[in-house]
């Protein structure tokens, strides 16, 4: 276990993530917070056991992501809500995958309501909060030097790959992936590898056979049993297998 006096140092805050610093500079600590916020940050709250939730199910999800050849930024979960990161370059773009229409899409395009996408639409978003995150071309995304275009199709072909594998993975839990948002940084070596995480925050996920909301939108829709379902997808996807193999790591 990571002593928290070696790495007290803050190098990230974000709405719901904090990152510091560890012993070794390739490193980092990822801290998850109980916070969540919607609409640009505009509304917010604080839920009890979120971070902890998102922090076992992304370290599955990156787990199973790893074990089909897709590099992440993860090493390990330290303990509950702690996770052990290399350290990433991260690059400025929000990544979108969409496998159903849904969401903002239909305020912006003509899809009919949950029409299936198929091939899906890789979307690729400017992460800046001063200009609201606006979505990108390629064009515009090399002109501002945020990528070449030779990055830009790596990321495509590794945000495909993602998709294929953990809609896969889902299914089997009885979850429809319906889109998802993914960050991209580089390694030390300067490889493209997937950072951040993967869990209720950044994904849409629906019950398979209801097609129930199991994500964020529950408290973007002012439901009042969020972490109701933030611990049921935590229960579908992480398994006692898990949670023993990673207490071991303590």
């Amino acid at each position: 276990m990571i002593n928290m006096s070696d790495s007290k140092k803050l190098i990230y805050a974000g709405k719901a993530k904090d990152v510091y610093k560890t012993a070794k500079k390739d490193e980092v600590l990822v801290i998850f917070r109980d916070d969540i916020t919607a609409g640009d940050g505009d509304k917010k709250d604080n839920l009890k056991g979120k971070g902890e939730c998102n922090s076992l199910i992304s370290s599955k999800l990156f787990e199973v992501l790893e074990e089909n050849g897709v590099k992440t930024q993860y090493i390990n979960l330290i303990e509950t809500g702690s996770m052990l990161s290399k350290k990433l370059d991260m690059i400025p773009l929000e990544v979108i995958a969409r496998n159903i229409a849904t969401g903002s899409l239909l305020k912006r395009f003509p899809f009919e309501e949950n029409q299936k996408l198929d091939p899906p639409i890789i979307q690729m978003d400017y992460k800046n909060d001063e200009f609201h995150d606006p979505m990108l071309n390629d064009e515009i995304t090399i002109a501002l030097g945020l990528a070449t275009q030779e990055e830009l199709d790596e990321i495509r072909k590794i945000t495909l790959k993602i998709n294929e594998v953990l809609s896969n993975f889902l299914k089997e839990k009885e979850i429809l992936l319906v889109d998802f948002k993914l960050e991209f940084g580089k390694d030390s070596e300067g490889n493209i590898v997937l950072g951040d995480e993967v869990s209720p925050d950044t994904c849409r996920y629906w019950d398979i056979h209801t097609l129930e909301t199991l994500d964020k939108d529950s408290f973007r829709q002012g439901q009042d049993n969020v972490m109701d379902i933030y611990k049921q997808v935590c229960n579908m996807i992480v398994d006692e297998k898990d949670l023993e193999r990673w207490d071991s790591n303590d």
